[in-house]
């Protein structure tokens, strides 16, 4: 999967000279936490709610109410972006871009192609629109952990039981634990009820169970 097939597009950009009350404005009416910066079509920076509450005048100032206000209507976002946006391509991978993300300690990347701001990337698409999916997250149906799976073989023996029980795999994946190594293969079924599949994997050898929802 490429960043292009998850991506929030089109973006929602504002110029460097945008006053930082008007990106408030804007960030509050489209529910939206980040704005990258674009002069000219270029990425100069991003502007999160974060940086702009950062940036709200203390109450605790000696300045008079007019002067606070006054002082912070002429702050622009350029004064408050972060500048150095690291971004990534419409066909860079999901799982680099979540590697990316990681490493650099970031909760969104803007997406450039050819030098402009062509959609943008944050944990929520990663949670909402890779995460639920994978793991069948809000969706019906039944869902079997088996431990310990480990190998081809095992993982074979529990899909030939969902075919035995005339289920469909609705997701499958492949999870590490944190119980020294182990691996569990998780699968969601159509069908409410995996009580059987779960006996017919336990009559095969292997340590399985249904999981809550």
């Amino acid at each position: 999967m490429r960043v292009r097939h998850i991506m929030t597009s089109p973006v929602i950009t504002v110029p460097s000279t945008t006053p930082v009350l008007e990106a408030a404005k804007l960030m509050k009416e489209k529910r939206i936490e980040r704005l990258p910066v674009v002069d000219d079509g270029k990425l100069m920076g991003i502007v999160t709610k974060d940086r702009v509450l950062r940036a709200s005048p203390s109450m605790a100032t000696s300045l008079s109410l007019h002067e606070i206000h006054y002082l912070f209507a002429k702050l622009t976002v350029k004064e408050i972006m972060q500048r150095n946006v690291v971004t990534v391509t419409p066909d860079t991978t999901v799982e680099n871009a979540v590697r990316l993300a990681q490493e650099k300690r970031v909760g969104c990347l803007p997406v450039v192609e050819d030098g402009e701001v062509v959609g943008i990337l944050t944990t929520n698409d990663f949670f909402y629109l890779v995460l639920n999916p994978l793991l069948g997250i809000g969706e019906k149906g039944a869902r079997v952990i088996v431990r310990h799976c480990d190998t081809p073989e095992l993982m074979m023996k529990a899909l030939e039981c969902v075919a035995k029980m005339g289920h469909r795999v609705l997701n499958a994946a492949y999870l590490p634990s944190r119980r020294g190594g182990e691996r569990d293969f998780l699968i969601h079924i159509d069908g409410e009820d995996a009580s059987k599949l779960v006996e017919c994997m336990k009559e095969e050898g292997l340590d399985a169970e249904e999981r809550e929802r």
